[in-house]
């Protein structure tokens, strides 16, 4: 094909030569990337005894013709024959040459998948031996912190224990002292009344008593009361003190 045909047919579609070419190369070489993105027809003309070539671009709602040209019989096909199988088998050569390095490349991935499956194998079994180490070692330290938080719950008891001990020891002495206190007092107060027994024991009443008073059958001598209540609610020690007082009551008041 010769360039002005090539220019040509760009300039039939509107697109930019290099362009052009690209595609021609895409279509009508062979390879992965075109296989079904392109169809080639070829057509006969028996009264011109000629043959038109075309290509077409696969679209999504149709196909897009690049171009058509016009066979020319060969003046000597034996030489385009040669030509034809030198390519053939060059392009062989080329491909017995990339299959034997990818099978070389294949046998080396193969051999490190091999020493990657050995590592990982080790790799497992390393982790495996190093999370038992450290399962037991968590095992210890844990029996540890559970023994030390039952020894503060053992001492945190014992002081909430001793706390209230010391607290009913508090209260048991401040009930004490309260009641020593109070027998103290009362002791004072025995004794002032044992002291002075005419003014404590009898209110003071004027000399000269009315006789309707004394004869009165309802009036009561207070002196039997004041002495029951002294042997009610007398302390220890207080006895020799009231019968000193018992003593010196005159006959009149007895």
């Amino acid at each position: 094909v010769s360039e002005a045909d090539i220019s040509r047919e760009a300039a039939d579609i509107e697109m930019d030569r290099e362009k052009y070419v690209e595609e021609l190369r895409k279509a009508l070489i062979a390879g992965e990337e075109s296989a079904g993105k392109y169809n080639f027809v070829i057509s006969r003309d028996e009264q011109n005894k000629a043959c038109h070539f075309s290509y077409e671009r696969n679209l999504k709602d149709g196909s897009f013709r690049l171009g058509s040209l016009k066979l020319q019989e060969v003046p000597s096909p034996a030489e385009v024959l040669k030509e034809l199988l030198g390519y053939c088998l060059d392009s062989l050569g080329k491909l017995q040459a990339k299959t034997e390095h990818l099978q070389k490349e294949n046998e080396r991935l193969f051999s490190n998948w091999s020493d990657m499956e050995k590592r990982l194998e080790k790799c497992v079994e390393a982790k495996e031996e190093l999370e038992a180490d450290l399962y037991s070692r968590f095992v210890l330290v844990l029996n540890e912190k559970k023994a030390k938080i039952r020894n503060l719950q053992k001492l945190l008891s014992e002081a909430k224990e001793s706390a209230v001990d010391a607290k009913c020891s508090r209260d048991s002495i401040a009930t004490t002292q309260m009641v020593i206190k109070r027998e103290n007092n009362y002791d004072a107060s025995t004794d002032e009344e044992s002291e002075n027994p005419s003014g404590a024991s009898l209110p003071s009443a004027p000399k000269r008593r009315d006789s309707s008073l004394l004869a009165s059958p309802d009036l009561v001598d207070p002196a039997p009361r004041r002495k029951r209540r002294q042997r009610t609610a007398k302390p220890a020690g207080t006895g020799a003190k009231v019968a000193a007082y018992e003593a010196e009551q005159p006959a009149q008041e007895k």
